[in-house]
């Protein structure tokens, strides 16, 4: 047997928390100000938000009023962590100054912000071009958070095992916080369902072993049971564990980051090998030099399922994509998209992004 698992987190899961509220500073910041130069983290416990970072904009955002945006998005009353503090009002520090002018220097030229390599996947696995396992575990987490049942609360976590050999799925795992008047007895026929549900619209088998709340109860989640890191999710927002990452986090930064920039645009051009019949499953690597514009190196990987060969594909590369920051930027209209779209649910697999086109 060959299982592979992939992971998914839901949006109120404490670490997506701190990518949301760093992804709506970024995309406020990118409204008012195209030229912004945004590089935002921040870190929840408990009541306590810290957003700090870099930022050098015409614009200043209103940090608490973007913070009560997210809040109001996922809905607060699913924000219930086990602990009534949170409704009396996050308390928020700013730890934000501008952008080291010795960064600037590169950036402003048109080269990369950062040293650092990225990564792009795409599998012809699913119509998303994402591994099936990941498609899986994002859709549960997705009919979960459109449930009407009062007993679930925002914190969430699903995880899903693959049998790529037999095609079929062995284990689904759901950990999903609950109000305290209810044990996982009273909703794991709901959980099941929903499981059940999203392994027949993928066209897999439904007799996998179920797992719901293998600890028992989850009472106490979010903030207050794990502390809320921005880019600690990784594997969660790019294919769920399938596939090499970057070492940088997309979140938080505006796209002069390749680290945001460049893991786009290996994702689409990934995507677009797969779709052009190029091979079934396809890697690429882009890797920069800080202040540089051109790439160091480009790689592509497709795993033996290639109808072209290697140069083919790595020169088609080079001669069909601008690679450099400014060229990905602009081909993707990167400075216009909405990247609270991506903070929650992955980067990837949502048809209406630039580079999911």
């Amino acid at each position: 047997m060959r299982i592979i698992t992939c992971e998914q987190v839901s949006e109120g899961h404490p670490d997506k928390l701190a990518d949301q509220i760093a992804d709506a500073i970024v995309t406020d910041c990118l409204r008012r100000d195209k030229n912004s130069r945004v590089a935002i983290e921040c870190l929840l416990k408990d009541n306590h938000i810290i957003i700090a970072g870099e930022l050098t904009s015409n614009h200043k955002p209103d940090y608490c009023k973007l913070v009560y945006e997210v809040f109001d998005r996922i809905g607060w009353e699913k924000l219930n962590y086990g602990d009534p503090s949170l409704y009396a009002g996050p308390e928020i520090g700013i730890l934000v100054k501008e952008q080291s002018p010795d960064i600037a220097l590169g950036v402003d030229k048109g080269g990369a912000g950062d040293q650092g390599m990225m990564y792009g996947y795409a599998t012809n696995e699913t119509l998303e071009l994402l591994p099936i396992p990941y498609v899986v575990a994002t859709r549960f987490l997705r009919l979960l958070k459109e449930h009407p049942s009062k007993m679930f609360r925002a914190d969430a976590k699903a995880q899903v095992s693959y049998d790529y050999d037999s095609g079929r799925i062995t284990t689904f795992l759901c950990s999903v916080q609950h109000s305290p008047d209810v044990e996982p007895s009273d909703f794991r026929h709901i959980i099941e369902a929903l499981m059940i549900i999203a392994a027949s619209e993928n066209g897999l088998n439904t007799d996998f072993e179920k797992l719901v709340n293998p600890t028992g109860r989850f009472v106490i989640g979010g903030p207050y049971a794990d502390c809320g890191v921005t880019g600690r999710k990784l594997a969660c927002d790019t294919y769920g564990g399938v596939g090499r990452i970057g070492g940088g986090a997309m979140s938080g930064k505006d796209p002069s980051k390749v680290d945001r920039s460049g893991a786009y645009m290996a994702r689409k051009i990934a995507r677009d090998i797969v779709r052009a019949g190029y091979a079934e499953r396809c890697e690429v690597q882009i890797a920069y030099a800080i202040g540089v514009a051109q790439p160091v190196s480009v790689y592509v990987e497709t795993f033996g399922t290639e109808y072209q060969d290697k140069e083919f594909l790595e020169q088609y590369v080079r001669d069909s994509y601008d690679l450099t920051p400014k060229g990905i930027i602009d081909s993707l209209g990167l400075l216009d998209v909405d990247y609270n779209a991506v903070s929650s649910y992955g980067h990837f697999g949502k048809a209406d992004l630039p580079w999911e086109q």
